[in-house]
């Protein structure tokens, strides 16, 4: 038993030796330490390329040394690019590996803008940070957030925009001819875009035309597309546009810079414009007659939109009247505010509201869309 007691005492004064031999030489191995935050640094804060700068750099962003323990190859920097208020959650990213810079073209920038929904031209509070980390996206660092104003320029339309654009089916029973019915007409209401209400009946379909009497230019939707929405292109082929159900009026909007369109329910059915029209409300003490101020008779445009300069107080409201001492024909308002909404023909409230900043404001009145507007002079 003696025996015993002293192999025991030897192998443990070995694995001791070992122990403490080995927690000498793990004490002397090299320690990687931390990576740092980047900061990030921007060329320009005021990015407004135009189309000529498609393929030129038009800001540049870089950053401090990460410092990440890996070989500079191995480290990962990601772009970031939000809308202003957004928290980087659906921020367009670019992504590049052992590099402290990143270039950006105008038709990069370009693409991030239009990938928003944000108009051509229009300025846009963006926000721009830089996320480093490991290629295998360990240890991230967030850097500072940059803030920037950047304005997309307009590329060309994906469909050359007609001159006119009508509507022709089962609507109106396939006239294409130089007598349909201005209600079948659709109003350009930008560069690139028309739009028009339309009472559609339960079922059929339709096709749009940009020449009356020529079937040749016509533009017809791309399998795929619904009543609602889808792609089309010029081609005088089928498939139709399908008409919506249930049977009633509808907004239809064709995207040429897209190649795109819809067409969303509304409550106010399509109107034929009216010979002319008037504001009658507490600017002017509710003066439905022959003894109105001319000052508040609108100038028709066109085919179908009104306008009309006037001096507001900043409270109150207003009718549209076509004809004076007839409240029967009158529009009113259906939705919206005192900056645009929609109208149909009804005598009835509510009225539209007078803007409660006071000062001179253009009202338009589109006939073609059943939409208004208010803007400041």
């Amino acid at each position: 038993m003696k025996h015993s007691f002293k192999i025991f005492s030897l192998l443990a004064a070995v694995a001791l030796f070992f122990t403490a031999c080995d927690k000498d030489k793990y004490d002397k191995l090299p320690f990687s330490n931390d990576g740092t935050a980047p900061t990030l640094s921007a060329t320009s804060a005021v990015i407004a390329p135009a189309s000529t700068d498609a393929d030129n750099v038009v800001v540049s962003y870089s950053w401090t040394d990460a410092k990440h323990a890996t070989d500079s190859a191995h480290q990962k920097y990601v772009v970031e690019i939000d809308t202003a208020g957004g928290s980087f959650k659906n921020a367009i990213r670019k992504t590049v590996y052992g590099n402290l810079k990143a270039d950006f073209t105008g038709k990069e920038i370009n693409a991030i803008l239009l990938a928003y929904g944000f108009p051509f031209n229009v300025a846009q509070n963006m926000i721009v940070r830089l996320t480093s980390s490991y290629a295998n996206n360990n240890e991230q660092f967030h850097s500072n957030v940059l803030t920037a104003t950047m304005t997309p320029y307009r590329v060309p339309p994906k469909i050359p925009v007609p001159a006119n654009l009508y509507i022709v089916g089962d609507v109106n029973g396939w006239n294409n001819s130089a007598g349909l019915d201005k209600k079948y007409y659709f109003y350009k209401t930008d560069e690139t875009t028309y739009t028009g209400v339309f009472n559609f009946p339960s079922g059929g379909g339709y096709k749009l035309i940009q020449e009356l009497g020529n079937w040749d230019t016509q533009y017809r939707m791309i399998a795929g597309g619904t009543a609602f929405a889808g792609e089309f292109k010029q081609e005088n082929s089928d498939p139709t546009f399908p008409i919506p159900t249930p049977a009633g009026a509808y907004r239809v909007t064709v995207d040429f810079q897209t190649g795109k369109f819809k067409a969303v329910a509304t409550e106010a059915p399509r109107l034929d414009a009216p010979a002319e029209l008037y504001l009658v409300g507490d600017i002017n003490g509710w003066n439905n007659s022959g003894s109105l101020d001319a000052k508040y008779k609108f100038t028709k445009v066109d085919d179908f939109v009104f306008t009309l300069n006037v001096a507001f107080t900043g409270s109150g409201g207003f009718k549209l009247i076509q004809q004076l001492g007839n409240w029967d024909t009158q529009f009113r308002k259906l939705s919206g505010d005192a900056a645009a909404g929609e109208f149909d023909q009804k005598n009835a409230d509510p009225t539209f509201p007078v803007p409660s900043e006071a000062g001179t404001y253009k009202v338009t009145v589109n006939f073609a869309t059943n939409q208004y507007t208010m803007v400041k002079q």
